[in-house]
């Protein structure tokens, strides 16, 4: 196996040349400028000096390795990796617990608001009770008022009624008393002890 790798490492891969930029005929473009363009076609475009992008050589990756120490290496690139996938379990471990810590809290939070909710619509569902009786209690007392206010008016106009009533008794009394006195001839007392 380690003379696999010795090949694989010694076989150098050969890079692609890039292909370089060629320099425009100078023939071509003499028969093309004698030729009439097209009608209806754009004018031809000068490319004479146009610049042409050149990538640069992309150099493969060689791990430098040193020749000597084949199994130490090896031991030593193993340990790398036992250490690297160690911290990748804990980095997936840390990541896990992070998810729970955010999961378990997420529904905690959900948990209380939805307490919260539940503790508001019953609130406000007493007080909307408490206002219905408090309506309910204003609307006995307002008829209450209104019936005492109905009972008053009443007893009002039957006072009035007596008052005309009695006030009707004095008048006719005194026309039959001012007609007793005018067939008698006399003259009333209480009106001469007022001189």
């Amino acid at each position: 196996m380690e003379e696999e790798l010795k090949k694989v490492e010694t076989e150098p891969t050969p890079a692609p040349e890039p292909p370089l930029a060629s320099a425009p005929d100078v023939t071509l473009e003499k028969e093309k400028a004698l030729l009439p363009p097209p009608p209806g076609a754009a004018a031809p475009v000068d490319d004479s000096k146009a610049l042409a992008v050149v990538e640069p050589e992309k150099v493969p990756e060689t791990i430098a390795k040193k020749p000597s120490g084949g199994s130490h290496d090896r031991d030593v690139a193993l340990a790398n990796l036992e250490k690297e996938k160690s911290m990748s379990f804990v980095r997936a471990w840390e990541d896990s617990e992070k998810d729970k810590a955010e999961n378990k809290a997420e529904k905690k939070l959900s948990t209380v608001t939805a307490w919260e909710n539940t503790k508001k619509a019953a609130i406000e569902a007493k007080l909307r009770s408490l206002e219905e009786k408090l309506e309910k209690k204003k609307a006995q007392y307002a008829e209450q008022m209104k019936n005492q206010i109905g009972l008053l008016h009443k007893q009002a106009d039957e006072k009035r009624a007596m008052i005309q009533a009695e006030r009707g008794q004095e008048l006719l009394k005194a026309e039959e008393m001012a007609a007793k006195y005018r067939a008698t001839g006399g003259v009333p007392k209480k009106f001469l002890g007022c001189f």
